[in-house]
């Protein structure tokens, strides 16, 4: 890996706008795709494959969005037509109405890039009648002034996803700390389990109120039902166990990139205990820092 001019004066100027740019390029297969994903994360408005000659519109439409759009990330490579003069002439363009884009160029050696393309048998956007390793060639070559003037330079080769992540974050993230966002989803086991978890909970092993006649009417929102489960005996050393567990596994999502948890927690209808139990650990979640939405699924199907 190798970074130039990271936290320069030039790097660093912002535009009038204060609209944080960055221009994410280089040899096709050696991560933009990766790149492009994580500075999504960043918080980055991020628009792929635009034409340089767009570029400049994108990033006035960006600077009077009155604060709707505060980083702005294109990706930009060798599919858009006239793609080194366009490309010049927009960042000459935009630096002398005062926007210094911050250029991102990702490389990799050719045997690595090679191999990529094989793996997915995709052809190589330049590779036309010739080789693989022509297309690489011709596209090394074409793209050899951007990447001398690139802010920051970035070698996939040897990098694995998470990596790759961790570089993109120190180098654009100086002022973001990576967050995980939680979805905590109440559910139903007779409904079937929901698709998209990562994790499931099963809260069956709890009383349930559907036995209690005066509470059988009512769901986990109901103050009543929600004092009937929480107030159980075993629920408080659940709960606080399964925030510790919640814990080290968020750290590890974070480390490994994922930003996004689905924890679905189910009963036997997703009525009453699933539901107040969700609402509790999406609170304790809240109260951790963590961003967390609360589905109840199949509240209301019985």
């Amino acid at each position: 890996m190798h970074q130039d001019g990271v936290g320069s004066d030039a790097a660093d100027a912002g535009p009038p706008s204060a609209l944080d740019i960055v221009l994410v390029t280089g040899l096709s297969g050696a991560g933009r795709s990766t790149a492009a994903k994580c500075l999504e994360d960043l918080g980055y408005f991020v628009v792929d494959n635009l034409p340089p000659s767009l570029i400049a519109t994108m990033v006035e439409l960006g600077s009077s969005s009155r604060g709707a759009v505060t980083r702005l990330a294109v990706v930009v490579d060798v599919r858009s037509r006239a793609f080194s003069s366009d490309l010049t002439g927009t960042l000459i363009g935009l630096d002398e109405r005062g926007f210094r884009p911050k250029v991102l160029f990702l490389r990799a050696r050719d045997d690595v890039l090679i191999r990529r393309f094989e793996s997915v048998r995709r052809a190589h956007p330049l590779q036309g009648e010739g080789r693989l390793s022509d297309g690489i060639a011709a596209e090394r070559l074409l793209l050899t002034d951007l990447a001398g003037a690139a802010d920051v330079t970035v070698d996939t080769s040897d990098l694995n996803v998470h990596q790759l992540r961790a570089t993109i974050e120190l180098a654009f993230g100086a002022e973001f700390v990576p967050s995980l966002k939680a979805t905590v989803m109440s559910f139903g086991y007779k409904y079937g389990l929901p698709l998209d978890a990562d994790l499931v909970v099963d809260v069956r092993f709890l009383p349930n109120p559907h036995w209690l006649p005066e509470l059988r009417p009512l769901t986990g929102q109901h103050p009543e039902v929600r004092a009937y489960v929480l107030g159980q005996e075993t629920v408080g050393t659940f709960l606080d166990s399964y925030m510790e567990i919640l814990n080290m596994i968020g750290t590890g999502y974070q480390r490994e990139g994922k930003r996004y948890l689905t924890l679905a927690v189910g009963c036997t209808g997703g009525k009453h205990r699933s539901v107040a139990i969700s609402e509790e650990l999406a609170a304790r979640l809240v109260a951790a820092g963590v961003h967390t939405t609360v589905v109840h699924r199949d509240l209301g199907r019985e």
